[in-house]
Parts: C-alpha cells; structure tokens; sequence
C-alpha cells in the first residue's frame, strides 16, 4: 500500500504535495478512528417459542468525545421490536463502553433473521452482523388437553338504530302538524272576534276615542283620525261600500244624490255637519290644522248624531232581503272554508314534496322508491333469516325463506348409482330470486364425476327456459373447511307470457365427497342490488357436513 502511495507522490509536483500531505493525514486519522471504534450484537438464545422475547443487545467501544446513535424502529424486521431500554456507559481505559438492549418477538413459526443494524458513531456508519434466529410452534399434547371442534359462527343481531328516513318522516309530520295547528287557531280567532254589527261596530269606536284621552294631550290629528274612521267605517258597512277610500267631496255628493233620489232620508243639516266634520278632520290629518277643544268635542257630539241619522234613514229590511242577506252571509263562510280547506291540503302536499325532495336528494331515488313502495328482494334481505340443516348428508345454510321439498329431474345413469336424492325449492327461474339446493347419498364407495354433473347444469338450466349462458368456475371452501367448486356468470330467461329477456346472474355450488354430492344453485336478477346481497350471504353460510351417514 505505502508503495503505491510512494509511486503517486513521485508523479505529483511541488504545488500539489500539500495536498497529498492532507490525504495522507486524512488516511491515518480514519484508520485510526476507525481502529478505536468496534461495534458488536448478540442475542442471548437463537432459539425460542412463538411469542417468547429475545435480547438482542449491542456494544460499542469508542473514544469519550464521539457521538454514538443506535438504531430504532423498524430496523428489526421480520422480529418485531417489544422494548428498548436505555444505553448503559462503562468506562474502560480512558475509552467508552455503550451496552444497548431490545427485546424481540415473534408470533409466527419459522426461520428468520435478524438483520444487520446499522449503528453511527461521530458521523461515521458501522454495521452489526445478522443473526439468525428460529421461532417454533408451542406443542400441545392431545393426550392430556381436552380439545373441541371450532363452534359455527353466529350472527350477533346488530344494536338497535332509527333509520334515517324515521327523522325524516318525522319532521314532515312536526312541519304538517305545525301548519294544521296555525290553521286551526286562525279559525278559532276569527270565529272568537265575530265582526259587531256596523252601528254597535260605530258607538264602540266613539267611545274607544273618549278613553283615549287624545284632547288632555293635545294630539288632535290622531283624535280626528279616529272620529273621521268611526263613521266613514258605519258608511262603508251600511250604506256605501266606498266609505273609506273616497274623498270627503265624493262622499258628500254621493249623500247629496241619494237623497235626491229617495234612497236616504236625510236632511240638509245633516248632510252639512258631516261635511264640516270631515273637512276639519282633513284640515287635522293633512294640514297640521289644530282646532280648539270645544269645537273637537262638539264635533264628537255631532259625528254621533251624524250616525244615528245614517242608520235612520235606511228603510228596514224586509223579511225576504233578510232571507237574501243571511243567505249570502252563508254561502260567504263556505267559501271562505272551502279556501281554508284547499289552502291546508296545499300546505300539506307542499311540505311533502318537500320532504321527499329531501330524502330523494340524501339516500336516493330508488332507495326511497323500494322503501316506501317496497321491493321484494328488499323485504327478503331486512327480513328475518332462518338457518336450517337440508338433506343427506345434509347442508347447513342461512336463508330469508325456508327452503321447500320439490323435485329435480335426474339422469337415468345418476338415478342407478344413488340410494336417494333431496331437493328444496324457493322462487323459480322467473322470479327476483330463485334457490335449490339438491343432495343425493351414493350406494357404497363411488366414483362420482363431478366434473360430468357440473356439466350437465347446462342442460338442467336450457330446460327450465335460461338462454345465453355464460360460465366461470373457480374453487370454493366453505366456512368448515369443506373444497368444492364455485360455477357462476350470467344468463337470460325468457319470460313465457311477454316473451321479454330477462337477463340474471346465478352462482351454484358443488361439493361431492364420502358418497355423496351437494348442489346449491342460487339464481337472481342482474340489475337486484339486493338480491346480489342475498346471494352473498347465503353462499358465505354454506357449511357441509362430512359426519353425516
């Protein structure tokens, strides 16, 4: 090495020869420091059992000054890391001595092994070696431990939930009974304040301005007000029903010209102190007018006899215009009810459009379609199950509806080999949803095909209508171990009465062991959310049992 060092350095000149000095320099201090520092792990058994913990332990030996990280974390993989405690200092002639401790687990058998750890020591990397390190299996003695066959699942219900259509069904009925219930108080309020008569109406209006006290303060445009509404009100009523929207002129020149014409039985006088109790009033409201209280309250004297002389000079109503009058006043109610009415059932489709639009805009249309109009794969699947045992051997399985007994044509070759055959039926091809399942017990020790009858489902389904037959297969193992094999893909029925294609997805099951062969066929519409969520749930409950004879 120091030849080689010694042939560069001939071949460098002056300038570059402190360089090369500082290489130099640079060479022995690394190797220096790299002979001072020694990094070491071991591990105090190689051996252990599923779930035992290792110490794994590393030590360094480095100068006091150095700074010294040892790794953490993951870095222990495939042995997961348990604890790790702090490293311990020893002192050893004038040098450091870091012990550092983790402890290791595993919790699968096998062989593994613990890789190299990278530890740094004053900005340098130093590595560990691996370790290799076996993990076995706990041994249980079947002699003297009791053991039990694994117990089948069970389907825990689950806790109890108000659906959210439940809220939403809910409001509309707060928002429907609010609206009812303002409705109602309308009514009442309107049947419990019964408008007075015009003149008795009149005489409480004159006697609301006396208690009103508007002369001792002074306020005489809203004292006029009042006095001026009172009998143009028992005008509009009784007489004139432009009473209160036209002009003081007008309304003298309608006076004037029913006089005239015989109609009203008024005199002059009158006629003249209406006029000036109008036009003082107008003076009050509009012209900041301001009359002394003499002539307010001599006013208010005259706007009663004013009223009094108006209702005498109507001719009293015959009995037949009475008749007429009451009449009128009924028809007037019912329409007014038949609009309350019409309004209510108005509010009431309005609050629920509103609603449906809300659940319609949350879960869906055909969600709110097949839970309020319902849908009969749906009520299968919300329904309750049944889990029953079927034939022999028999087959354990969860279903919305007990299977029934039916019959499946069999091959003639099939029939001679079988001591007999089961079949349980629910629906048929052409429905949302149709299950069989079929079991057939062997004579003695067969050598069933399997293969033969998982073809000839082709023909059991061209014989019951199905077209257009796509098929897959794959393995399937039942939830006790049970190996058969899994057919499933699409199909098309037609319906015999419409002659429309139905198209449907099926999935069928074939276990054929110990002399004997099951068969679990489950067919269903392609477009059937849920019945694709039925068909799940049956296939996945499917167990067999190998002990039955």
């Amino acid at each position: 090495m120091f030849r080689n060092l010694t042939h560069t350095y001939s071949t460098l000149n002056i300038s570059g020869g402190l360089g090369f000095l500082f290489f130099i320099c640079a060479l022995l201090v690394g190797n220096s420091a790299e002979a001072q520092s020694q990094v070491s792990a071991s591990i105090d058994s190689t051996t252990i059992k599923i779930g035992e913990q290792i110490k794994y332990q590393i030590e360094v030996k480095t100068d006091p000054e150095d700074l010294v990280v040892f790794p953490e974390g993951e870095t222990f993989s495939p042995l997961e890391l348990v604890e790790s405690l702090d490293a311990d200092t020893l002192r050893e002639n004038g040098n450091y001595r870091l012990l550092k401790e983790y402890f290791l687990t595993k919790f699968d058998s096998g062989k593994y092994v613990i890789p190299r750890q990278e530890v740094i020591i004053a900005s340098s990397s130093y590595f560990t070696d691996s370790i290799a390190v076996e993990v076995n299996d706990v041994v249980v003695d079947t002699t003297k431990q009791k053991l039990y066959p694994i117990k089948p699942s069970v389907e825990v219900p689950p806790g109890f939930r108000i659906p959210d259509w439940v809220w939403w069904l809910l409001g509309i009925f707060l928002i429907a009974g609010l609206v009812a219930f303002l409705i109602i108080r309308k009514r009442k309020k309107d049947a419990q304040e019964a408008e007075l008569p015009p003149y008795e109406e009149a005489m409480a209006e004159l006697q609301k301005l006396d208690q009103a006290q508007y002369l001792e303060k002074r306020e005489i445009k809203e004292y006029y007000s009042q006095l001026s509404f009172a009998v143009r009100k028992y005008l509009d009523r009784k007489i004139y029903d432009h009473g209160l929207e036209r002009t003081t002129n007008e309304l003298i020149l309608y006076l004037e010209d029913q006089k005239r014409q015989g109609k009203l039985n008024l005199s002059d006088e009158t006629i003249r102190d209406f006029e000036r109790i109008l036009k003082r009033a107008d003076l009050a409201k509009f012209a900041q007018s301001k009359p002394d209280v003499i002539t307010a309250k001599e006013d208010r004297s005259k706007t009663q006899h004013v009223i009094d002389d108006l209702r005498a000079s109507v001719p009293e109503p015959t009995e037949e215009e009475l008749l007429q009058d009451e009449a009128f006043r009924e028809e007037q109610a019912r329409k007014r009810k038949k609009r309350r009415v019409i309004l209510g059932v108005l509010a009431g489709i309005v609050v629920i459009i509103i609603g449906v639009t809300a659940l319609i805009a949350t879960k869906g249309y055909t969600y709110v379609k097949d839970t309020y109009l319902g849908h009969p794969t749906k009520e299968l699947l919300e329904g309750e199950w049944i889990r029953s045992e079927y034939g022999n051997p028999s087959v354990a399985v969860t279903t919305p509806e007990v299977l029934v007994r039916g019959e499946i044509d069999m091959p003639q070759d099939v029939q001679q080999m079988m001591v007999g055959s089961e079949t349980f039926i629910y629906g048929s091809l052409l429905s949302n949803f149709y299950v069989t399942l079929s079991t057939i017990k062997f004579k003695g020790e067969v050598n069933f095909d399997a293969k033969k009858a998982i073809d000839g489902i082709y023909t059991n389904l061209e014989a019951q209508g199905a077209r257009n037959i796509i098929m897959k297969q794959e393995d399937f193992t039942t939830v006790n171990g049970t190996e058969g094999t899994k057919i499933f893909g699409t199909l098309e029925a037609e319906n015999p009465v419409t002659g429309e294609s139905i198209p449907n997805e099926y999935q069928i099951l074939n276990f054929a062991e110990k002399g004997g062969f099951e068969q679990i066929m489950v067919i269903y519409n392609e477009n059937d959310q849920y019945a694709k969520e039925i068909t799940q749930r049956i296939i996945n409950s499917v167990e067999i049992n190998n002990l039955n004879e």
